[in-house]
Parts: C-alpha cells; sequence; structure tokens
C-alpha cells in the first residue's frame, strides 16, 4: 500500500480552479472520496480508470439498447459511475505525478469511444422500440455535435495559443510569453484594455498579461458579472458544455424517459454556448489586432517572425505528409 492522502490534500491537489457545474456540484464531492479510498492501491493507475470508464460505458450501452424504461435507469445510473471514474483518472494523475501523454490520449480517444457508443445504443434501442425515425436523426445531431465541439475547442486552442506565440515575438527577446487576462484568473487586473500588466502563472513565474478579450466584456458587461460570480464557486462561465451535453442526454433524458426533449433542449444549449465562444474569439482577434497595431506590427510580420525566431513552428509542421516526407528523407 502506498501513502494515505487527507481529503483536504486531495481536493486542493486534483480540483480544477475552474469547471462544469456539473462536475463541481454532482461529481467532485464522491470522487474525491473515492480517490482517498484507491489512491494507495498502487495498481489503480490513471490508464487503469479510464479503461474502466469506458469498460462501464459498454455497459451503459447495453442497458440503453434494451430500450425499455428499466433498463434506461440502470444505464443512466452506470453512465453516471462511468463519468465518475472518468474524473478520478485525471486526480489521480495530478495527486501522484503519474500523468502521461499517452494516458491523454487514451482519455480523450475512449471518451470519444463512450459517447459514440451510449449514442448508437440509446437512440437505436428507442428507434427499434417505437419505429420512430426521428431517433435515428437526434442520433446524428448527438454525434455531429460532440465531434464539432471537441474540433472547435481544439482549433480555439491553436488560435489562442498562435496569438500569443507572435504577440511574443513580435515584441522582442525576453518579453515573456503572454497570459490573456481571462487564463489568469484576474476578474478586474490593472491597465485592463489600456496595455500590458503582469500575473503569476501557476508555475510562479511573472509573465506579462495582455488583455484581447475587452471588446467582449464591453459588449456582455451582464455576462461577465455572472462569470465573476460563477468563478467563485469553481465554476466555469461556459456553463453548458459538453460536459453538461452528455450528463443531459444519457442521464437526464433516460431517468425522465424523456429522451427526445433532453436531447433537443441540449443541443440548442450547447450549440448556442459554441457560438457565444465563437463570437467571443472573433473579438479576440480583433483585439489581438490592435496589440500588434500598437507594437507598430501587421499580423503577417509577427508570424513570420514566430517562425523566424523558432517561437512557432512552420506551416506545415503539422502537416502529415511533411511529417511522412520529412521521416523517409531521415
Amino acid at each position: 500500500m502506498a501513502q494515505r492522502f487527507t481529503l483536504d490534500e486531495i481536493r486542493t491537489r486534483t480540483y480544477k480552479d475552474r469547471d462544469a457545474w456539473w462536475t463541481v456540484w454532482l461529481v467532485d464531492p464522491l470522487a474525491s472520496r473515492l480517490v482517498w479510498l484507491v489512491a494507495p492501491v498502487r495498481w489503480i493507475t490513471p490508464n487503469v480508470l479510464t479503461m474502466g470508464a469506458f469498460l462501464l460505458g459498454l455497459v451503459t450501452a447495453y442497458c440503453f439498447a434494451q430500450g425499455d424504461y428499466p433498463w434506461l435507469i440502470a444505464g443512466a445510473i452506470v453512465f453516471h459511475l462511468s463519468f465518475v471514474l472518468d474524473c478520478m483518472d485525471g486526480k489521480i494523475a495530478r495527486l501522484k505525478g503519474t500523468g502521461s501523454v499517452f494516458g491523454a490520449w487514451l482519455d480523450y480517444v475512449f471518451d470519444r469511444l463512450r459517447v459514440l457508443t451510449c449514442a448508437c445504443a440509446l437512440f437505436g434501442g428507442q428507434y427499434a422500440k417505437t419505429d420512430d425515425i426521428r431517433y435515428l436523426y437526434l442520433a446524428a445531431v448527438v454525434i455531429f455535435l460532440d465531434m464539432f465541439r471537441y474540433l472547435n475547442a481544439l482549433q480555439m486552442g491553436k488560435v489562442k495559443n498562435d496569438m500569443r506565440r507572435r504577440l511574443e515575438a513580435a515584441r522582442g527577446e525576453n518579453s515573456g510569453r503572454p497570459l490573456f487576462v481571462e487564463e489568469t484568473g484576474i476578474e478586474h487586473p490593472v491597465g485592463a484594455g489600456a496595455g500590458l500588466t503582469t500575473a503569476t502563472d501557476g508555475t510562479g513565474e511573472v509573465r506579462p498579461v495582455v488583455d484581447v478579450f475587452d471588446d467582449f466584456r464591453t459588449r456582455f458587461s451582464g455576462f461577465v458579472k455572472v462569470r465573476n460570480i460563477l468563478v467563485r464557486q469553481r465554476i466555469r462561465a461556459h456553463v453548458f458544455s459538453g460536459i453538461e451535453f452528455q450528463m443531459f442526454i444519457f442521464i437526464l433524458g433516460p431517468l425522465t424517459n424523456q429522451i427526445a426533449f433532453f436531447t433537443i433542449l441540449s443541443a440548442v444549449l450547447l450549440a448556442g454556448f459554441e457560438l457565444l465562444l465563437i463570437y467571443k474569439l472573433w473579438t479576440a482577434t480583433r483585439s489581438y489586432a490592435r496589440q500588434l497595431a500598437k507594437i507598430g506590427t501587421s499580423e503577417a510580420e509577427a508570424a513570420a517572425a514566430a517562425v523566424a525566431t523558432g517561437i512557432e513552428p512552420a506551416e506545415d509542421a503539422d502537416d502529415p505528409e511533411a511529417f511522412s516526407t520529412q521521416r523517409i528523407s531521415a
């Protein structure tokens, strides 16, 4: 048996600064206690928990495929347990420092496969029971939106990183990689919208802060006030994310036997929040362009400088064909 951690240690070291409200209120209290129970067991690793969550997802799919209400209730309960295990793998990794790149890949792939399997089983089971083809259309909507939100998040992250790198290159050597205001946890930073300030990141390093979200805050001041209230409760402002999307469809829908209603509701809410994120990113890129203008650099010059200084990879670095050619040439 390994070291026994206290619940306070687990909460301090594994809770995210901001998380989905479903996780904060309905998962973390149970997951933290289960982590306390299993953390001393050496063979229970993050990857074992990831695979366990996926296996429970398959059990969920079997229950959903039966179509009858008692099976739907069972499937909803098992799906929630599957999600609890899925949260535990990250907590164990952060608690013990045993996270890995492969583990992140495994968690990502198994999450997507679990959603795909459960969606096919849930809506396929209802179609087999009712012969209502609308359930197949709903399955397609769920699978599409789950795919879109992940692709959207990945590309948004890439765009934000590109903006950071190019601002760093444009500002010159030893300027430090910028933090964006929203990501520092600062609600009302000194100098927001009027230039640069500094903040300490998670590693203790003092880094320059750039406010690229000033346009969005100006236009949605009411939203920002709600955001600040939520952040103080450790809840992120994206109040209907992929987590709530899954829970509404795979838990609330089956438990209430209102699958179509909760699917349509969650699809509308998720699409709305994704559009809000896209608009927010658009306003950030406009503010980013103004930041470059203050420095006296165009976006094309900043991109070229980032590549020249090695801050940003060349454009074909993500091209699989280019990568293969390099490997063959080597």
